[in-house]
């Protein structure tokens, strides 16, 4: 008997293999016929009730997702976003993913937003006090007490500033990646985030405000201005230093306000020249590079991602308080990126016929991932404008305008359902003009989401950073105080 035939089938049991033929009924021509008919009625019948129970469990969702208030649907939001950096980061180290894929490296960046989230976490009762600080903790000591040194590999930084990417186990430069000076900022925020939200005598909070008093105290500052009286925006021990600077306007507010708070005023470097010594100069040169614009009706100073006018107000409460450039003009920063906001939302209600989904519910241009690849997508002016929308974009201007933000927010989960919704709440982008879809979720775009939801539902965030020393020295050494309360713009 051949065993290997197809007529027969095997069974093992007990070590031993039994055989039987095959039942395989002749059917006559006709009786073939009536049974493919038969199938194709049955598999078109299965189709169309499984398209049905699909319908019907989408209705039903939307049904609910409809029903829900606005503090309720915020509130899911909000913690979907949390799990992502609950879930994405490496317990062992602290380390968070840069995107949700199983391989991705860890961005310092996302790190940064992740230890805000951490303290939201608790605050909402998601995870206890005692879970949060472990976790906290773990991430300091991560930084802390890696390697440092200006040698290519097997570190995780230099001169107290971090590589934008870090491998996710061993916390070593990951791809050849910069010593990044913005990523760095957004890695500190979220450090100085938590110096001030644990404050408790416990052993490990204790611990871990000294951790981040170390982290602050040992970036050389100056040494990221190369000599100048702007911060570079990296190095790379192989060629130097990058010769683009950070220069007005944009998400880098955050890094000069972290540098002059906690430089003590002086930025001299170490061959002993000038880089800016006086605490207002570096703050000029910062603001030189402003372009004022007016779009749509909305004057304000011009970036045309959103994530510009929102990373640094993710930590700082810019409400209420002005520098020289926003005094003579008579607004806050927190007003300019309210029309930054509605500016853009204006842009794409006037672009609808160019990408058919564009207009008073669909909007919200900037960084994010796009049918080909990643890039800074933003408007006024149009910049990489192919469709992509992400919505990041409303979710971090959601103090800003809320009246329009929200309901954005609303209407991409209600219309677009789990094409657009996963696990961690919003994926990163889609475009309808290409019927793409992203599959990814990005820390860097879910922080903003979370921690602006936080801050329109209790300004928790904002309350603890405005606390903190390092803040109020930045804000006083860049010439801000407190201006009166100017009206916000709204248009419909």
């Amino acid at each position: 008997m051949d065993t290997d035939s197809p007529q027969f089938a095997h069974h093992a049991a007990s070590n031993r293999v039994w055989y039987w033929p095959a039942l395989t009924p002749t059917l006559s021509p006709k009786e073939r016929e009536t049974k493919v008919a038969l199938n194709k009625r049955q598999k078109l019948r299965g189709g169309v009730l499984r398209w049905l129970c699909f319908a019907l469990l989408f209705a039903f969702r939307a049904e609910r997702v409809t029903a829900e208030s606005d503090d309720e649907f915020l509130e899911r939001l909000e913690r979907a976003a949390f799990d992502y950096f609950w879930k994405e980061a490496n317990p062992t180290n602290g380390l968070i993913r840069d995107r949700s894929k199983p391989d991705s490296k860890c961005s310092i960046a996302a790190v940064g937003f992740g230890l805000s989230a951490i303290n939201i976490g608790v605050e909402r009762g998601w995870i206890s006090r005692p879970t949060g600080r472990v976790r906290v903790l773990t991430t300091l000591r991560t930084f802390a007490e890696g390697q440092q040194g200006e040698q290519p590999d097997g570190v995780i930084g230099h001169r107290g500033w971090s590589y934008h990417f870090l491998e996710l186990n061993s916390g070593h430069r990951a791809w050849k990646c910069e010593l990044s000076s913005i990523d760095t900022a957004l890695l500190l925020a979220g450090v100085v985030d938590a110096r001030e939200f644990y404050t408790g005598a416990e052993p490990d909070e204790v611990q871990i405000r000294e951790f981040a008093d170390q982290l602050v105290a040992r970036v050389d500052w100056a040494w990221m201005t190369d000599g100048g009286d702007t911060f570079t925006m990296g190095w790379y021990p192989e060629r130097g230093f990058l010769r683009s600077r950070w220069v007005g306007y944009n998400e880098a507010m955050l890094l000069y306000l972290l540098g002059l708070g906690a430089s003590g005023g002086s930025t001299t470097n170490d061959s002993g020249t000038r880089a800016s010594n006086s605490t207002s100069v570096q703050w000029e040169a910062w603001t030189r590079g402003y372009h004022w614009r007016t779009n749509y009706g909305y004057a304000y100073v011009e970036f045309a991602p959103l994530f510009g006018h929102q990373y640094s107000h993710c930590w700082v409460d810019f409400r209420g308080i002005a520098d020289a450039f926003m005094r003579e003009r008579g607004l806050t920063y927190f007003e300019n990126s309210r029309r930054a906001t509605l500016a853009q939302r204006a842009y794409c209600i006037a672009n609808a016929g160019r990408f058919s989904n564009y207009g008073s519910l669909e909007w919200g241009i900037t960084a994010c991932d796009g049918p080909k690849g990643y890039a800074a997508r933003g408007a006024p002016p149009s910049e990489n404008d192919d469709g992509t929308l992400a919505p990041t974009a409303a979710g971090g201007s959601l103090p800003f305008a809320p009246e329009f933000c929200l309901p954005t927010l609303r209407h991409f989960e209600q219309r677009y359902g789990p094409k657009l919704w996963g696990p961690y709440g919003f994926r990163d982008a889609f475009n309808i003009t290409e019927n793409w879809w992203a599959t990814d979720t990005l820390g860097i775009d879910q922080g903003p989401i979370l921690l602006m939801i936080e801050n329109h539902r209790t300004g928790n965030v904002w309350r603890r950073m405005m606390r903190s020393p390092i803040i109020q020295r930045g804000l006083n050494r860049a010439g801000f105080s407190l201006i009166s309360a100017q009206p916000t713009t709204s248009r419909p």
